[in-house]
């Protein structure tokens, strides 16, 4: 049996799929297993020993429909079900399975501010698209192997090489991001050394929460890949982190971890922490939350209460006493 598993973004919704592709091919052990992304995300399967051959979506759809063509499929598992991956299953013939988005609900859900989305991980929505193999849930976590044997000496200095806590202040959209003044208040209420994890785009605030908090945070912010990056968070202590890529990858190492929510909401997505023995799931309740899917660029009301309003205690509590 050959086997093609589709999704072709993005970071988080990519880590979740890993589980699927694991089950695949530990409970299908004859089955050949490949993979197909884009090219900017190949890196979240690289050396996944559970993936047989990995294929990357090319610009003309034509010359990706002719690839997988090529590979004579027996099955397709559709994880994206967007337009793209229709004309892809339309155009090859191949028997296919696709992943249900609730596209309608999650709409509705967030337009209505009701809860029309059961309170399913997106790895368990993505499962039932296998359960016609007779594939079922293992019960572990996502996987993510780091590419190379990097160092904490290297790193980090030797003041944050211990026993620190590794706090991710990136996240693509304002609205998933908590204020600059409120990481620095509740940095300082942490016990531990920190360690600011993050791209570029968020080095300037990184810079200026060192600044205000002292020596006890370190900034990484656009110093370290995001290979490094997976290894820092892989040994931490524990993890503070919001709703981004980076967060969701650090759920394979099971750390204890923070997970922050602002103008998003994890129940919409299904991607609160997965299979993390000790986590806890930050937000508040408010009349205008969720107000987007994925994120905006600010707040819709001016106010962004969803993070400011958090409170900081628990947060604070949560990693010391580990």
């Amino acid at each position: 049996m050959k086997i093609l598993v589709i999704r072709f973004s993005s970071m988080g919704d990519i880590i979740y799929t890993t589980p699927v592709v694991r089950c695949l091919k530990t409970q299908l052990p004859d089955a050949e297993i490949h993979f197909i992304t884009k090219p900017a995300f190949k890196y979240i399967y690289d050396n996944n020993p559970y993936v047989d051959k990995l294929l990357l979506l090319k610009p003309n759809l034509s010359d990706t429909i002719a690839d997988i063509k090529s590979e004579r499929y027996d099955y397709i598992i559709d994880l994206h079900n967007n337009l793209r991956t229709a004309i892809i299953k339309l155009r090859t013939g191949i028997k296919s399975s696709t992943y249900k988005k609730q596209t309608i609900r999650k709409w509705l859900s967030l337009k209505l501010n009701i809860k029309l989305v059961p309170p399913v991980h997106l790895v368990d929505r993505y499962l039932k698209a296998v359960a016609f193999l007779g594939v079922t849930n293992d019960g572990r976590p996502i996987d993510y192997y780091i590419k190379q044997d990097h160092q904490l000496q290297a790193l980090l200095p030797a003041s944050h090489q211990n026993n620190y806590v590794a706090f991710v202040i990136g996240a693509t959209h304002f609205t998933k991001r908590m204020p600059n003044k409120k990481i620095i208040s509740l940095c300082k209420q942490l016990n531990y050394p920190i360690v600011l994890l993050g791209g570029m785009d968020v080095k300037v605030n990184g810079d200026e929460i060192a600044a205000a908090v002292g020596n006890n945070v370190h900034n990484a912010c656009g110093i370290t890949t995001l290979d490094e990056s997976v290894f820092l968070v892989s040994k931490a202590q524990s993890i503070i982190g919001f709703d981004t890529g980076l967060t969701h990858i650090a759920e394979a190492f099971d750390r204890p971890i923070v997970s922050i929510w602002g103008g998003t909401v994890p129940e919409l997505l299904g991607v609160q922490p997965y299979m993390v023995k000790n986590a806890m799931v930050a937000g508040i309740e408010l009349s205008c939350r969720p107000c987007s899917k994925f994120g905006l660029e600010k707040c819709p009301l001016g106010h962004f209460k969803c993070m400011y309003n958090i409170p900081e205690k628990p947060i604070a509590t949560f990693v010391n006493i580990i």
